[in-house]
């Protein structure tokens, strides 16, 4: 049985390592500059910049409201596996139509690229909560560390496979870097579908909580439900605004970082490096992390990661060169998987595992909220000071209140008595 037990978690951990490649080439790497140089080629910039952006807000918008009730209605069901391929498929389906876009097509693009959020997003609702039915609460850390240090592990190797083809075509048989672009998307869906199969065939389907027929009025009187609950679980709801707080001030610095490097003059590749170096420092990293939960508690690897978000943020206001960009992205690389493994981790601990999906689709959807706040505070203090350094400066005020609220939190709670209020 435990041998059954370590494989069904490493199969669970496998799916970052499958989706990751998406997060990697697709969203951070290729696709904001594929679109711009290709798919809108000979467009006013204004007008692509509009609808890029405005594909990312409608896509987020879309699963910040479905989230907490897909999580519901995988509770419900007791198909969180099921849920989970649907998503993904359309994921991996829309990944790989970008093959087919051809240059100048930017309205099919981005539509595309809507429709591949959302199943990257929706699904990870459903991976996310199947995460305390795997393990006990003494093993959440580990695990979720082993989840996202995969995930920097084979989203860099990936990457760096579709570098290595765009910078040399023709060892891959590919006539020009537009191409190797389009293959590269193509490699992307191929490998999110493979490493998919050990959680869809490793993982056994979790038992559905009734075999009654639940209706969608049903599941939205049970969001409701659990709001209200949420509110008399003070452990719960404090986290949950650290959270929101902390991980806007995260998304935010992740989404400046390469603006600032263009900003202080660097070239795209010099950019590509510094990607790289996160995502292949962050995998020994998260074990890392994942360890210190195991040992010390999650809020104090919290507590490490969040401080040294603090002093880069802090050190950032003063970059002036590629070096210290260079330096920031193993900073980075070093506690952001930390961060996001513990904040999920945690999080499991403190709720019911029998309605994982539910309250994880609430995480979900305050996930993405995020950088919502961030880029605001950033855009007025730089505009009524008239400096971007003091501007950037200002995200210290996010992960301040975070961790306020964050000391508040009691780690040492288990999902039983978070049941009780």
């Amino acid at each position: 049985m435990p041998q059954d037990n370590q494989r069904s978690q490493l199969s669970w951990a496998f799916y970052d390592w499958a989706n990751s490649a998406f997060a990697t080439t697709v969203m951070a790497g290729f696709f904001p500059l594929f679109f711009k140089q290709y798919w809108s080629a000979g467009t006013d910039p204004t007008i692509s910049t509009f609808w890029l952006g405005l594909g990312n807000s409608g896509a987020s918008f879309l699963i910040l409201l479905m989230a907490p009730l897909l999580g519901a209605m995988a509770d419900s069901s007791g198909r969180h596996k099921r849920l989970l391929a649907l998503f993904a498929g359309l994921g991996i389906i829309a990944t790989a139509a970008f093959f087919l876009v051809g240059e100048g097509a930017w309205p099919w693009a981005i539509s595309i690229y809507v429709i591949a959020i959302i199943g990257f997003s929706g699904a990870n609702v459903f991976y996310d909560a199947m995460l305390p039915r795997l393990t006990d609460s003494s093993d959440f850390h580990r695990l979720s560390a082993l989840g996202y240090s995969l995930g920097y592990l084979g989203g860099g190797l990936l990457f760096l496979v579709n570098v290595t083809m765009t910078l040399k075509p023709a060892w891959f048989g590919l006539p020009d870097a537009a191409a190797a672009v389009r293959f590269s998307f193509l490699s992307v869906a191929l490998w999110w579908l493979v490493f998919s199969l050990p959680l869809l065939l490793g993982v056994r389907e979790q038992t559905p909580i009734s075999t009654t027929r639940v209706t969608l009025r049903d599941e939205i009187r049970k969001l409701l439900d659990t709001l209200r609950s949420m509110r008399r679980h003070r452990n719960l709801w404090l986290f949950l605004w650290a959270y929101w707080l902390y991980i806007d001030g995260v998304a935010t610095i992740i989404r400046m970082a390469v603006d600032y490097g263009i900003a202080i003059g660097l070239p795209a590749n010099s950019l590509i490096v510094a990607l790289l170096l996160v995502q292949f420092i962050g995998f020994p990293a998260t074990l890392l992390f994942g360890r210190i939960g195991q040992r010390y508690g999650a809020k104090r690897g919290l507590w490490i990661g969040l401080w040294a978000y603090v002093i880069a943020t802090f050190c950032a206001t003063f970059m002036s060169s590629a070096l210290e960009f260079y330096l920031l992205a193993v900073a980075l690389g070093l506690v952001q998987g930390g961060v996001q493994s513990l904040s999920r981790s945690l999080f499991g601990q403190l709720i019911p595992a029998e309605r994982a999906g539910e309250y994880f689709g609430f995480l979900n959807m305050l996930g993405k909220a995020a950088a919502v706040l961030g880029p605001l505070m950033v855009g007025v203090v730089a505009a009524t000071t008239g400096n971007s350094r003091i501007g950037l400066l200002s995200i210290l005020l996010l992960f301040l209140l975070g961790m306020w609220f964050l000391r508040k939190v009691d780690d040492s709670i288990t999902p039983q008595t978070a049941t009780t209020s």
